[in-house]
């Protein structure tokens, strides 16, 4: 079967178990529990839109500096612009992002937005290949962790892994917390 194909359809049941959403209180508190161990660490979060499940609790008590991802053209990797508040303006493709004026980060941590996921930690998205180019690059410049945040029904049996994807290293659910092996531990204690 062509992953392309694949993918489409998988995203289409994703994008449909993910409008019935989840525990709000918990999933927030599952992430803010994943995010501890990087306390201090700057933090990529990013704007909810289209239901995906919403950071902004946990990025807002995290201990260190926060920013948000500038989509500056397409087919390019994102960069990112500190955020503490302030009003966004809009950018491409729905999204919303700080100022010009604010000063770029390099983040070492992101919480990454996804479509769908699998137990193995990998990731769907829309189909740009957006945060696969970032963490890819990201990636080859120093240790660089991605934190995927999504409701619980957005888990699919297995994903179509093509050679640009990037892996996450945990994803978060309202119920869940998956994790590679050594990576510290997650909500409620469990283990990486």
């Amino acid at each position: 079967m062509d992953p392309a194909l694949d993918k489409g359809a998988l995203r289409a049941r994703a994008l449909a178990a993910r409008a019935a959403q989840g525990d709000g209180a918990a999933l927030s508190a599952n992430l803010r529990a994943a995010l501890a161990p990087w306390a201090g660490k700057a933090l990529a979060g990013y704007w909810p839109m289209r239901g995906e499940a919403d950071p902004r609790p946990a990025m807002a008590a995290h201990d260190g500096p926060v920013c948000l991802p500038v989509v500056t053209g397409r087919a390019v990797p994102l960069l990112f612009r500190r955020w503490q508040g302030e009003a966004l303006v809009p950018g491409a493709f729905g999204t919303a992002h700080p100022d010009d004026s604010m000063p770029q980060i390099i983040p070492e941590v992101l919480i990454v937005p996804l479509v769908g996921f699998d137990s193995a930690l990998n990731r769907l998205g829309y189909g740009g290949g957006y945060y696969d180019r970032t963490l890819q690059l990201l990636r080859a410049a120093r240790p660089t962790v991605a934190i995927g945040l999504a409701w619980a029904a957005q888990q699919l049996p297995a994903l179509p892994v093509e050679p640009t994807d990037q892996p996450l290293d945990a994803v978060v659910t309202e119920r869940d917390f998956f994790a590679r092996a050594g990576f510290p531990a997650g909500p409620a204690g469990q283990p990486g």
